[in-house]
């Protein structure tokens, strides 16, 4: 009986022992990202302790790479984007001064590929390590019918600590700080849905392999680009911060209201930061207006620092390519960002 029905599930779409076989793969990659700390690992839940917090507190988020998925099957490179889902979510918790502990992932397919999920799993422990986070668990889903053909869906949680009293939540925020921009690496994982509709990817492929002397490389390997980490480089520096956050979908708009105070909005300075040459394809290809260039996409800055006049000359001087790009500003109206 159990033979029989073995059969039938596979006859229905599911391979369990395809599935088995790339669990054990994943295992052999994963174990390079544990800790001390991992005491339970392969069970139906994964244990992590920590110590040396006072007042630990846990910070966590999920999200997901979105359509830039697509340009990774068309172009069948999947390890960006598992590098991509573990930067996006430590950039994410950074946001409130937290250090990764661990992550897990969610893939979904309609037919599990052992390639393509040891490639996103390969990208996923690489940047895991790059942080110290350790990659403790995680869910691959056969799901016929529910997926096509060529697609997935890679999903990432994070979970992290900072002390209660070292938490960055924007309070201490006033008008006359000073905002500075680090630079993004490109589109990281946000307005994907929006370039495959200009430049119709799906429908002629071919234009992923054209060559752009401005990006100087193709645009498939311009979009695949890996979504940037700052933890490294702000995590000794992150006392000096009061406000940061990461543009991700939204842009400058939807993202910098989200660590400001009331009353108090962020004035940019447009000009004051190179806007990469993708976002100049992009718009002119589109016939894209300006300002929902700057609605949906992070033109050339990836993450956001406000903080004093008197701690942003340290900072520059740190962050070799931080620059200053606005400052805060009193606000009567709904404007929570500003441009000149």
């Amino acid at each position: 009986m159990a033979a029989k029905f073995k059969g039938v599930y596979a006859a229905a779409g599911v391979g369990i022992d395809v599935a088995n076989k790339i669990k054990e793969n994943i295992a052999k990659q994963v174990s390079s990202t544990l800790c001390s700390s991992v005491l339970n690992f392969g069970s139906f839940g994964s244990i992590f302790k920590f110590e040396g917090y006072n007042e630990p507190v846990l910070v966590s988020s999920v999200d997901g790479v979105g359509t830039k998925l697509k340009i990774a099957s068309l172009l069948n490179k999947h390890d960006t984007v598992g590098m991509d889902i573990v930067n996006h979510c430590v950039n994410d918790i950074l946001c409130c001064g937290a250090r990764p502990l661990f992550f897990l992932d969610y893939i979904a397919m309609e037919k599990l590929v052992p390639e393509q999920i040891e490639a996103m799993v390969a990208g996923m422990v690489k940047a895991c390590k790059e942080v110290g986070c350790s990659l403790i668990g995680g869910e691959t889903a056969e799901m016929p019918g529910i997926y096509c053909s060529g697609n997935y869906d890679l999903v990432g949680f994070i979970v992290g600590v900072v002390e209660k009293g070292e938490i960055i939540d924007g309070s201490p925020i006033v008008a006359g700080d000073v905002i500075l921009g680090l630079p993004s690496s490109g589109l990281h994982t946000n307005g994907y849905s929006l370039v495959r509709h200009i430049f119709r990817v799906e429908e002629d492929s071919t234009c992923l392999y054209r060559f752009y002397p401005e990006l100087g490389k193709t645009l498939g390997e311009e979009l695949l680009q890996v979504h940037r980490c700052y933890y490294q480089e702000l995590k000794t520096v992150l006392p000096l911060i009061k406000g940061l956050a990461h543009i991700t979908g939204g842009g400058f708009i939807g993202n910098i209201p989200r660590v400001l105070p009331r009353s108090l909005a962020a004035h940019l300075y447009k000009g004051s930061w190179d806007v990469p040459p993708i976002f100049n394809i992009i718009q002119e290809k589109g016939n894209i207006d300006e300002a929902e260039m700057y609605r949906v996409f992070n033109m050339g800055i990836g993450m956001v620092i406000i903080c004093s006049p008197q701690e942003a000359n340290k900072l520059t001087g740190t962050l070799s390519e931080t620059r200053v790009i606005g400052e805060i500003v009193k606000t009567q109206g709904k404007e929570g960002v500003t441009f000149d």
